[in-house]
Order: structure tokens, then C-alpha cells, then sequence
């Protein structure tokens, strides 16, 4: 094919574009004259087109490196639409099988594949370097480079092989690598290990004008997350978490409340994780639910919110999660949750591994925490991260930090005194031995080095550890002082330092605010539903319809709903059959048999009372509790006794008379009388049954107090009140 320059009228006749986004129209010459090209471009700037293009107008085939299955199909299936025929663009990874890849490859022989996606653990295989060395290659494409790096925040050991592999196929191929996240260091390692040191640099500026920055306290933060998705229904949004089983219960709790999510992480079938990444693109999802640590790889541009559940692992990580919002330009909000227990959970995760990964881990960790503590602007300090200068100014209150009411402190009265001391100390500790010394902590590192006997050992407890820590930062943000990374994150001074220790000047800083500590059930297990203010006027509504229905039925009000069901109604207003459901003590049974007229009063309520719902209803148990109810109603119906069920389940006896009561109370109907029928004779239940129809209140206390504890003792009435709400409840 007859390389053809005139790459405007190409963008527009393989892509539909006019003009070029930045640096585009730069990248893909210096790739048509087969030069070396790295490009550095945040998500959303175009960086597939960078090499799109070239590869199409280009003679053979162009090989593209990526990690992400999930994209190389999404980017294959669009080159097809575009190119209007299949074998235009094909992929080759450990997706496939072998009919498949033999497909791929006749298709690639005849010339006709453009563009030809590699996994690296495919290429690294010697069936495909003896594959690729057939065939003629227009260059090659190394997508997502950071993961060369052990710096970077996705590190893949396969990756570092590339440049030995690309050798091994033809020494004379040139190389684009493209990534959305690299620091100075991680730039310069993967330079270094693609010997690709004289490349043609192109770096753009990682700054998303579109993007809103936010960190939250992480207090109700499933409550909080559910409340922000409902107040953007129909947008889509990711929502990342730590863990496979966070997912699972984050994306389980917000299906039960009406939002259509899915859950996505590395544990599921691929078929599966497709089918889940084909129905967000084609928006029969809204919300997808994904592990940090599992790459989605999924091209949507009009992502309008990430929402980070646990806190990140990285700067890197972060910011390549958050850039997958507002894609087109239009909105993006990024939202991410802090607390110290997430912290402490990832500090965890790395004691195991070797010495130097760890040293390396908790510095990136220790960029995030600074990151999440600061009150400065989240925007500078994102781009100062990755090398780039900003004034806070061009924030445009995109960040919560600008919009926030601001606490200042003249930086000048405290600089100067710790310019000088990181000077004193031979340059030779990170901020965290710094701090220690000037809040006076006793060590045994301090003391080795003698520093508890200077005057400034306890020198910043009058000012206490916040305006300390607000310090060190800004004064890295102003580039006062450089860490030095490659020395485990030790502060230096630099030429602005040192000529501000000679010249001081008047500087106000922010100070940092204190930030919330996590709520103890924030980690439970167990969802606890939401509590408001009990409406008490509603309350005395819902309690005199529960006896109007009860008096017209003949039967205690407590067998229609509790008291603890009514008052959560109370709290939460339920307006629909599947809000009620969530009420704890309602299931499908009750909702059915006596919901309606419930519903309608609440509905007249809030109406005209103008209540502001609160619309985050959780859910109150895990989906471990849920297989257990169902294994008891299964075991029930086969008439297998309650202590076997309990013993093989591996809980007390009393404990199945709680679960068979709380199934009940929700609801459905259990039939117990083969059990009860062995323990108690049938005289003596139609005594307690005949007790309970004319019952005041649900109480077994009063039940055995009617009806004398030398007669009945309370296992019985418990399981005689268990038949009673079953039979005439549910």
C-alpha cells in the first residue's frame, strides 16, 4: 500500500474526524517516518488514533501490545465498523482458540489485517514470534507502557520482556509506546527498557479540564454511594472497590434498589465479564461495579462519574481510573472515599512481599495519602504528581478543595526552620522521620541519630501535626523541596529552597482539615438499612391502620407488621411493593398480603407533607445469610428436625428458631408441623394459638406469664407463636 500523507483527508474518510487533537497530527508522522515515538496522553486525548492511523495507511501489519482483553475486542469491533470489513483489525490472546487463532493468522498472512492486538504473555509464546517473523510488520504499537515499569501502578513482569521479544523478530522495527500515566521516573524506565532513549517525545498535559475532584470522609459510604446514583439516574457510572467480595455486595445492594449494575472483577467467566462490558457500552447497564486492581479496558466516552469505594493504591491508579469519565469532554465526577482503615487494609497487602517492592509500594501509597489529607487544590496536586506545574487558579472550583472555605497560615514563621533542618540533617530522611522529630515522638531510629538532643526535636507540638504535615506538602507543591524517588522518598532542597532560606518572604498556606474518621459499621459485614428521624405523626398512622386492617381481618395488630417494621417505615417512606419489601420484617409475603393499603397511606403522606425521601434503602444481609435462609426453608419443606438443620449447619439450636422466626416475620410461610407436633401435644397448641388471637401485644414474656411457666416453657410458645405468625401472617 502506497504510504499517502495527506492525513487530514484519512482522519476523515477512516474516522469521520476534521481536525486533530493536539499533538495527533505530530505523533502519526513521526511514526509514518518509522522514528521512535513516545506519547504521553491522559485518557480521553486520542492515543489510539495515534497509532490507528498510521497502521491503516500503512504497508503490512501494525502489532499492537495491550494487557486489556476486554479493550482489544472493543477497539477491534470499532476498526470493523470503520473499515468496513472484518479482517481490516484482529486480535490474539489466550481468548481465542485454536480455530480461531489459526483464522486470525491466514488473515494476517494475506495482508489484508491493518492493525493485529497482542496480549504480552501471547507474544512472549515462541509460536508467535516464529509467526511474526513471517510476516511484514508496519511497526509496533506498545499500549498502557507504565506497565514496563516496577514505578508504575500497573507493573507486569511480561512487559519488560517486549524490547528482547521485539529483537528476536526484526532489530529494525521502530517503536510507539503510548500511555496515560507516567511519572518523570516511570518515563524514564520505560525509555530505558524499550532502548528507546531517542525517541520523539510527546508529552501532553495531563490536565482534565471537565474533571471535578472530590475526597469524602468515608462514613455511610454505601448509603452515600446509593444516594449519588439515584440523584444521576440514567447516567452511567464505575464504581471501583478493593476487593471481588466489595463488589459483589456494592453492586447486590444497588440492584436491590432499583439501579441497573452489574458486577466486574477478574473472578468472573470472560464470557460473562463481555457480556457485562457489551451491555454497559450499549447502556442496558448504568453502573458497573470493578475491582481497582482489574483493568476494564472499556472505551465509553460518556462515563459521567467514578466513584472510587476504597481508596486507591496509586496517583497512577487513580488518575487512570478517574480519566475514564467525561471522555467527550462533557461531565466527569470523580468522587473518592477515604478512611484510615483502607489505608491500613493496603499497607496490609504489601508485608509479605520483598523488601524493595515494599519500599516501593508505600511511597506511591504515601502519594495518595497526602493526596486524600490536603485541603490544596486536588488538581495541582495531581499534575504536580506527574511532573507538571499548575495554578491552582485554573481550577475553576472543579475540586472540592477550591470550593471549600479555606484556613491560611503564614508559611514564612515555619518554612525557613525546616528548609534548615532537612539541611542539617544532610538531606538524608523522608517527611515521616521529619514529622516525628518535630512533634518530639521517641525512637530508637531518633535517638541513633542523636536528633532527640537538638532544639528542634518537639519544636511543632505547639502547632500540632496538621499544620506540619500542610507544610511539607505545599512546600513539595511549590517546589520548594524535591523527593527523591529513587531513594526511598528522601526531601532535598532545591534552588528555589535554597534561595528562599537566603531571601524568606511572606507565603500563606492552606492548612489541611481534619479528616473524619470511618464509622464503625462502615466495614461490617452486614448493610444495616438507613436510620432517619422517626416520624412519630406518621407512626400513629400506620399503627391505627394496622388495627383497623387487624380488627376487620380478626386478627392482632403485631401479625400484620411489628412495631420495628412500622418504624422504619417511618424513616424510610416506602412508596412502592419493592421499597417495602427492603423494610426489615417484610418479605414477598407480607408486602403482598397486607402492603398496599401501607403503601398508599405513605404515598398520601409524603405527598402532602412534601418529604424529602431518604432514597439509599441498603440491604440489611449478606448474600451468606440469604443461601442460609434458603438451605432452612429447604431443609423445612423436607420435614428435617430443627436441631439437625442446626447441627448441621453449624450453629446453636437457639439460633435456627431466630433465623425460622425472622424468615416468618418477612413473610413466608413455613409449615412446622411435623416438629412442633412431636414436642407439643395438640390440646395444649390450641390453648397458645387461641392465647395469641386475642393477644394485646407480641410478647412471649406475657404469653408465658398468661399461661404459666409450670405449663409451657419458651421454646414452646417461641415456636408456637412461629406457627401462629405463619399461618394467619403470611
Amino acid at each position: 500500500m502506497q504510504i499517502d500523507y495527506k492525513l487530514a483527508e484519512n482522519l476523515q474518510a477512516f474516522f469521520g474526524f476534521d481536525t486533530f487533537k493536539g499533538d495527533q497530527e505530530a505523533i502519526i508522522n513521526s511514526i509514518l517516518e518509522k522514528k521512535d515515538t513516545f506519547v504521553i496522553m491522559p485518557t480521553g486525548g486520542g492515543k489510539s488514533i495515534c497509532y490507528q492511523l498510521p497502521a491503516l495507511m500503512s504497508e503490512g501489519t501494525a502489532i499492537v501490545i495491550s494487557p486489556l482483553i476486554a479493550l482489544m475486542k472493543n477497539q477491534v469491533d470499532q476498526l470493523r465498523v470503520f473499515g468496513g470489513r472484518d479482517d481490516i483489525a484482529h486480535f490474539l490472546n489466550s481468548s481465542l482458540n485454536k480455530a480461531e487463532s489459526t483464522k486470525v493468522k491466514e488473515d494476517v498472512s494475506a495482508g489484508e489485517t491493518k492493525l493485529l492486538y497482542v496480549a504480552p504473555e501471547s507474544l512472549n509464546k515462541q509460536e508467535t514470534v516464529d509467526f511474526l517473523k513471517t510476516i511484514t510488520i508496519s511497526f509496533i504499537a506498545v499500549d498502557e507502557a507504565h506497565c514496563i515499569s516496577e514505578w508504575g501502578h500497573d507493573f507486569r513482569p511480561e512487559y519488560r520482556r517486549i524490547r528482547q521479544v521485539i529483537n528476536n523478530i526484526r532489530e529494525d522495527l521502530s517503536i510507539i509506546a503510548l500511555t496515560a500515566t507516567a511519572t518523570p521516573k516511570v518515563q524514564q524506565d520505560i525509555q530505558k527498557n524499550l532502548q528507546m532513549t531517542d525517541a520523539n517525545l510527546f508529552k501532553s498535559s495531563f490536565n482534565r479540564p471537565n474533571l471535578y475532584y472530590e475526597v469524602k470522609a468515608k462514613k455511610d459510604v454505601l448509603k452515600d454511594i446509593i444516594r449519588y446514583v439515584k440523584n444521576n439516574t440514567g447516567k452511567s457510572g464505575i464504581i471501583y472497590c478493593l476487593s471481588r467480595k466489595k463488589v459483589e455486595e456494592v453492586s447486590n445492594a444497588l440492584t436491590i434498589n432499583g439501579i441497573k449494575s452489574l458486577p466486574y472483577h477478574a473472578g468472573l467467566e470472560p464470557k460473562i465479564r463481555a457480556d457485562t462490558q457489551d451491555k454497559f457500552l450499549m447502556e442496558d447497564v448504568d453502573v458497573i461495579v470493578a475491582t481497582i486492581a482489574f483493568g476494564m479496558g472499556i472505551d465509553k466516552p460518556d462515563v459521567r462519574y467514578v466513584i472510587h469505594h476504597d481508596i486507591p493504591k496509586s496517583m497512577e491508579g487513580y488518575y487512570q481510573e478517574t480519566g475514564r469519565a467525561g471522555r467527550d469532554g462533557g461531565e466527569g465526577n470523580c468522587i473518592a472515599f477515604y478512611s484510615d482503615k483502607d489505608v491500613e487494609k493496603l499497607t496490609k497487602f504489601m508485608k509479605d512481599k520483598p523488601v524493595s517492592e515494599r519500599e516501593i509500594g508505600t511511597q506511591i501509597l504515601k502519594e495518595v495519602i497526602d493526596y486524600s489529607e490536603s485541603a490544596v487544590c486536588r488538581r495541582k496536586q495531581i499534575l504536580h504528581y506527574f511532573g507538571e506545574n499548575f495554578d491552582e487558579t485554573g481550577c475553576n472550583d472543579k475540586c472540592d478543595n477550591c470550593r471549600a472555605q479555606k484556613e491560611y497560615f503564614n508559611a514564612e514563621d515555619f518554612l525557613p526552620k525546616l528548609l534548615q533542618m532537612i539541611l542539617d540533617f544532610g538531606e538524608k530522611f523522608d517527611d515521616i522521620y521529619l514529622l516525628n522529630v518535630l512533634m518530639g515522638e521517641e525512637s530508637v531510629l531518633i535517638q541513633s541519630y542523636k536528633h532527640h538532643l537538638l532544639p528542634i526535636y518537639g519544636l511543632g507540638k505547639k502547632e500540632g501535626l496538621l499544620l506540619w504535615k500542610s507544610l511539607i506538602r505545599q512546600a513539595l507543591l511549590n517546589n520548594f523541596l524535591a523527593k527523591d524517588v529513587d531513594d526511598y522518598g528522601l526531601l532535598r532542597l532545591t534552588e528555589a529552597g535554597h534561595n528562599y532560606l537566603k531571601n524568606p518572604h511572606t507565603i500563606k498556606y492552606i492548612l489541611n482539615r481534619p479528616i473524619e474518621s470511618a464509622t464503625p459499621s462502615d466495614d461490617d459485614e452486614n448493610v444495616q438499612s438507613g436510620t432517619g428521624a422517626l416520624d412519630t405523626e406518621l407512626l400513629k398512622m400506620l399503627k391505627d391502620l394496622r388495627k383497623k386492617i387487624a380488627k376487620q381481618k380478626n386478627l392482632p395488630p403485631f401479625v400484620l407488621f411489628q412495631d420495628p417494621s412500622l418504624e422504619e417505615m417511618c424513616t424510610n417512606y416506602p412508596i412502592n411493593m419493592d421499597e417495602l419489601k427492603n423494610i426489615s420484617g417484610v418479605g414477598n409475603g407480607k408486602a403482598a398480603k397486607f402492603g398496599s393499603a401501607f403503601i398508599d397511606l405513605i404515598k398520601q403522606y409524603v405527598e402532602d407533607n412534601e418529604i424529602d425521601r431518604p432514597i439509599d434503602f441498603v440491604v440489611k444481609t449478606t448474600a451468606n445469610k440469604s443461601a442460609l435462609k434458603v438451605s432452612i426453608i429447604q431443609n423445612i419443606d423436607r420435614q428435617v428436625s430443627l436441631d439437625v438443620i442446626a447441627s448441621s449447619k453449624g450453629i446453636s439450636y437457639e439460633d435456627i428458631l431466630k433465623e425460622v422466626e425472622s424468615i416468618v416475620s418477612s413473610g413466608t410461610k413455613l409449615n412446622l408441623n411435623y416438629f412442633i407436633d412431636e414436642m407439643i401435644d395438640e390440646d395444649r397448641q390450641h390453648e397458645v394459638f387461641d392465647y395469641f388471637k386475642t393477644a394485646e401485644i407480641d410478647s412471649i414474656e406475657a404469653a408465658l406469664k398468661e399461661l404459666g411457666t409450670d405449663d409451657y416453657n419458651w421454646e414452646e410458645i417461641q415456636l408456637m407463636r412461629i406457627k401462629f405468625m405463619s399461618e394467619l401472617g403470611n
